[in-house]
C-alpha cells in the first residue's frame, strides 16, 4: 500500500445556503434522512495520485458518467454514524474511530483503496463544523453518510481506478415513527443477506439492495423491520435488515448471534456488549436458531429482544409474525434491560454520563 500524505482541504462555504428561517421550520418535523445540510466533504483518489483534492464545499449532485464503473459492478461502501450536542453545550461524535476502522474493512473486502483513517475522521469533523447549525437541538442529531463509490469510466470486470469519497449530512429525529415504542418484526423464510464467503461484514450499498424485496414483504405484512436467517440452513437468526439483534433471558443473560463474515459488525452491537458486561451481564455471542426463539417465548425463558444501530439506536422488539403465525416478547412493551441499556448508551452519546470508556470525541471550533 503506497505511502499517503497529509491532506490539507480546501474549504469552499456555500454560498446559497438554506435560509435560517426555512431550516427551523424544515426542523419541526424532521424525518429520517430528508432533509440535508448546506454542504459536504470530498476527497478523490486515482491509482496514479492516491487520494486527493480534499474539499468541504456546497452540496451538489455529481456528474456521473453513463459508464462510470459504480452503475454496472456496485464498487461502493458507505458509513452511518452521527454528531450531538452534549450536555455541556459541546458537539461530540461517538466512536468516529470505528467507523473509520469498519469503512477500510469493507473497502478491502470490496477491492477498494483504503483510506487514511486520519483523513476519514478530518473530512467528518470538518463537515460538522461547517454545517454545526445543522445539529437539531433536543433528541435530534446529525446523521452523517461517509461513502465511497467507484468512479471510473469503462465497462471492464475489474476494480476501478478511480474513487469519490464523500460525506453527507442529515438532521434527523427519530428512526422509527412513533418514536421508542417496540417494532413488529417479519422473519424472512424465503430470503436471505449474505452466505458465508459474501459481502455480509461489508457495509455495501448490494447487502441493503438485496434486503429491499424481504422489507417490502415485512412492510405487506404489518412490520417495522425484517430478520434474516442463515442462508445455509434457513435456522439462525443473524441480523436485521439494517441492525444487530440481541435476546434477554430470564437468568439476566443476553445472547447475540456471533460475527462470522455473514453479519454486519455493528459499532452500537459492540458497544452495548460493553455496557452489559459493565452492569455485571453476562454476554452470549452464539448462534441462536428461530425454532429456540419461539420456544423460548412459549416457556418464558426469553423475556425481552431488541435490535441496535447507528440511526435507530435501540429499539425493543414486541411482536415476531411469519408465514405461520405470530408471537409476543414481553407482553410487547419495552423491557427492563432494553431500556436500561438504551439509557446507558444514549447518555454516553449525549454527554449526560460518565465516558469512562473514552467513546466520545468532542469537536473543536464550534
Amino acid at each position: 500500500m503506497q505511502a499517503e500524505t497529509a491532506l490539507t482541504f480546501d474549504i469552499k462555504p456555500n454560498q446559497t445556503p438554506l435560509a435560517e428561517a426555512d431550516r427551523l421550520k424544515a426542523f419541526e418535523s424532521l424525518g429520517f434522512g430528508t432533509l440535508f445540510s448546506d454542504h459536504m466533504a470530498v476527497i478523490r483518489w486515482s491509482s496514479d495520485k492516491g487520494w486527493h483534492s480534499p474539499e468541504v464545499t456546497a452540496r451538489a449532485p455529481f456528474p456521473i458518467d453513463p459508464a462510470s464503473s459504480v452503475l454496472h459492478y456496485a464498487q461502493e461502501i458507505f458509513e452511518g454514524m452521527k454528531a450531538y450536542r452534549s450536555a455541556d453545550g459541546r458537539v461530540v461524535l461517538f466512536r468516529p474511530e470505528e467507523n473509520a476502522r469498519r469503512f477500510n474493512e469493507s473497502a478491502r473486502r470490496m477491492a477498494m483503496p483504503e483510506l487514511p483513517e486520519a483523513a476519514f475522521l478530518d473530512a467528518v469533523e470538518k463537515l460538522v463544523r461547517i454545517d454545526a447549525k445543522w445539529i437539531p437541538e433536543g433528541e435530534g442529531s446529525l446523521y452523517l453518510r461517509p461513502f465511497m463509490f467507484a468512479s471510473e469510466t469503462f465497462l471492464g470486470v475489474r476494480p476501478s481506478k478511480e474513487y469519490i469519497f464523500c460525506v453527507i449530512a442529515s438532521p434527523v429525529g427519530p428512526y422509527f415513527k412513533g418514536g421508542a415504542k417496540p417494532v413488529k418484526i417479519w422473519v424472512s423464510e424465503h430470503y436471505t443477506r449474505a452466505a458465508r464467503g459474501g459481502t455480509g461484514a461489508a457495509k455495501c450499498g448490494g447487502n441493503y439492495a438485496a434486503s429491499l424485496i424481504a422489507q417490502a414483504e415485512a412492510a405487506e405484512n404489518g412490520c417495522d423491520q425484517v430478520v434474516f436467517l442463515d442462508a445455509a440452513e434457513q435456522r439462525w437468526v443473524e441480523e436485521l435488515g439494517g441492525m444487530n439483534v440481541f435476546f434477554v433471558m430470564e437468568d439476566g443473560s443476553i445472547v447475540t448471534p456471533p460475527l462470522g463474515g455473514t453479519i454486519l459488525p455493528g459499532i452500537t452491537r459492540k458497544s452495548l456488549i460493553s455496557l452489559a458486561r459493565d452492569e455485571g451481564i453476562t454476554v452470549h455471542e452464539k448462534p441462536y436458531s428461530f425454532e429456540e426463539w419461539q420456544a423460548d417465548v412459549a416457556s418464558g425463558k426469553l423475556r425481552e429482544a431488541f435490535a441496535c444501530g447507528t440511526a435507530a439506536v435501540v429499539a425493543a422488539i414486541g411482536t415476531v409474525k411469519f408465514s405461520g403465525g405470530e408471537f409476543q416478547i414481553g407482553g410487547g412493551e419495552t423491557g427492563p434491560v432494553t431500556t436500561r441499556l438504551r439509557q446507558a448508551l444514549v447518555s454516553i452519546q449525549r454527554g449526560q454520563s460518565n465516558d469512562k470508556h473514552g467513546w466520545i470525541r468532542a469537536i473543536s471550533g464550534i
